[in-house]
């Protein structure tokens, strides 16, 4: 029979070259500048995760999301450019949502791009069904869910602007599997794209209540002990060399909260960190810069603080302001509204001076603070305590000079006590549990760290507890070779050693190991050398002194387990009456 196809030979060439829903997604993340993104791959997302490596975007996979989803929040605030983190559908997303909450607790830019099931097979019990949508709803500050191809680029511009603006969170993004399938024309991906970008929010002018400064001007220039705090809000919005310019021209001591160290470093001479009792509890106005009060700072609330003090609030969030309700509420973005306090204080200079009673009060506190510390750090203790080996991790960090190391830290007593003994000298080089409390974010931290600032050493230092949590992701870090070295406070337990009394050893169970118990002695060195990295265990100062130096010079992924008394350090005064 003869051949009926009337169409011309190769005539398939003629027909506009195509592309699918997954180069769709990764040109339009691509156009709006995402150049990194954190997740795990599989079904419906390995292709997606390919096509956006190809167009430039590296892609850092993950041994499970929840590690790769504090990965990306952790970028966002260490960059100020939302964290990707990409999932599969079902269990994927809501692994996920680990992240997407602390981004929106702790007010950091992320978006989770999470595939989905077949639209049409919806409701039917299809692999990995679940409304996505409706499960991220309580931790999303916004979600979009492109139900056709020709709405991708429109979702992806509004997530990433959406997770910026205002106060900072996660946001959700939902690809179906059948929209990343459907295909359109390369010349109408770049019209979907174009019009995407035209219709980009533009940036809000903000405009300021000058009687509002004025008025915070006149309580800072009056007050009798004025405290500045500031935060973490701060530090993501680059606040630094205004705050240094506000505390050099005032004099007025200042405070930062945990992720707030290093806008001004830790050495700084009005730095009230070794007095905070007595500066919170004493001070009559507080300007509080980029930071929530909340539990962190007692809810600037008596006893804690006094119950006359003045609250000068800067706050991104509207919201916020509402809520705390504070003597002058001043809504903006911090390095704005400090720069303009400054301007309204140097029109009528004043300057506490070092001999004013309370800047002299700050600073006597705080060197006596430091002085009894100091003699309980000069100390070699061994077994190790938690302080001895803080101290020589201290002087190893300092010792690296700048750029400084960005520290990770995570643990009961090891963050707590981290806190007071190792310094920051550098604005956003310390990630710690944050205002959730987050545990398990330490090795996600880590790797986030590292991407976002190669030329700087990551140093994380962990209880064996927070360690565990994420402990699988030192494989990830000797895949791409990222230099991050890992100290492990290893005391065999959450708080340590089996602290129960006898009335609570007894029961069927009472032969069990202590629920805060750990397997004594664990070899957590030797997880890293399984994949070939580096491991050291160290017991003494020495040890430790050349594993850090070894390590710090090497700037290899290397796990140091530091072997520590089980019995030594106790749950965080700020906790016990919560536990």
């Amino acid at each position: 029979m003869a051949d009926t196809n009337t169409e011309a030979p190769n005539s398939h060439n003629s027909h506009p070259p195509t592309i699918d829903g997954n180069v769709l997604v990764a040109k339009a993340l691509s156009r709006a500048g995402v150049d990194r993104m954190f997740g795990v791959v599989g079904i419906p997302v390995t292709s997606l995760a390919n096509r956006a490596v190809a167009l430039g975007v590296r892609f850092i996979a993950f041994h499970n999301e929840q590690s790769a989803g504090y990965a990306a929040s952790a970028y966002g605030f260490l960059t100020g450019r939302p964290g990707i983190l990409l999932t599969v559908s079902g269990p994927g997303c809501v692994h996920g949502l680990a992240g997407l909450s602390n981004a929106a607790v702790n007010g950091w830019p992320m978006v989770m791009i999470s595939g989905s099931c077949d639209q049409s097979d919806f409701g039917r019990g299809d692999f990995q069904e679940l409304d996505q949508i409706a499960a991220v709803k309580p931790f999303s500050k916004f979600s979009a869910k492109a139900t056709d191809i020709k709405e991708i680029p429109n979702c992806v511009f509004q997530v990433l602007d959406h997770a910026s603006s205002g106060r900072p969170g996660g946001c959700y993004l939902d690809f179906p599997t059948d929209v990343l399938h459907q295909t359109v024309t390369e010349s109408e991906a770049e019209k979907l794209i174009l019009d995407a970008e035209n219709q980009r929010q533009q940036e809000v002018i903000e405009k300021f209540d000058n009687s509002e400064i004025e008025k915070a001007v006149s309580l800072l220039r009056h007050a009798e002990r004025p405290l500045i705090v500031f935060g973490k809000g701060a530090a993501i919005a680059r606040a630094e060399n205004p705050l240094k310019k506000l505390v050099d021209c005032t004099g007025i001591p200042f405070l930062p909260t945990p992720m707030g160290k290093g806008l001004l470093p830790d050495t700084h001479e009005l730095a009230a960190t070794a007095a905070r009792s007595l500066a919170i509890g004493k001070c009559d106005v507080a300007l509080v810069v980029g930071a929530r009060l909340n539990w962190l700072l007692h809810f600037g609330e008596p006893p804690k603080w006094s119950k006359d003090v003045k609250f000068i609030l800067v706050d991104i969030s509207k919201d916020e302001i509402e809520l705390r309700k504070p003597y002058v509420g001043l809504v903006g973005h911090a390095t704005k509204i400090v720069e303009m306090i400054t301007k309204g204080i140097k029109d009528d200079p004043f300057c506490l001076g070092k001999t004013h009673p309370w800047v002299e009060a700050i600073c006597k506190k705080s060197k006596e603070n430091v002085s009894k510390m100091e003699a309980q750090l000069a100390k070699d203790v061994v077994p190790f305590n938690f302080l001895t080996p803080m101290r020589i991790i201290r002087d190893a960090i300092l010792g690296m000079g700048s750029p400084a190391p960005i520290l990770v830290s995570e643990g009961a007593n090891t963050m707590d006590i981290g806190r007071a003994v190792l310094v920051q000298m550098e604005p956003r080089t310390r990630l710690d549990a944050g205002t959730w409390g987050t545990m398990g974010v330490g090795l996600g931290y880590c790797i986030a760290a590292a991407v976002a600032s190669p030329d700087r050493l990551v140093v994380a230092v962990e209880g064996d507890s927070g360690f565990g949590f994420s402990a699988m992701e030192v494989e990830t870090l000797v895949r791409y070779q990222l230099p991050v070295v890992v100290i492990v406070f290893n005391n065999g337990g959450v708080y340590g050693g089996d602290r129960r009394s006898s009335e609570e050893i007894t029961g069927p169970y009472k032969d069990d190991p202590a629920p805060t118990s750990f397997v004594p002695g664990a070899s957590y060195h030797l997880l890293i050398e399984a994949f070939g990295g580096k491991g050291y265990l160290v017991g003494t100062p020495d040890e430790l002194k050349s594993a850090l130096a070894e390590s710090f010079t090497a700037r290899k992924p290397a796990v140091i387990n530091v072997t520590i008394d089980p019995y030594a350090g106790s749950e965080s005064g700020r906790m016990q009456h919560k536990n």
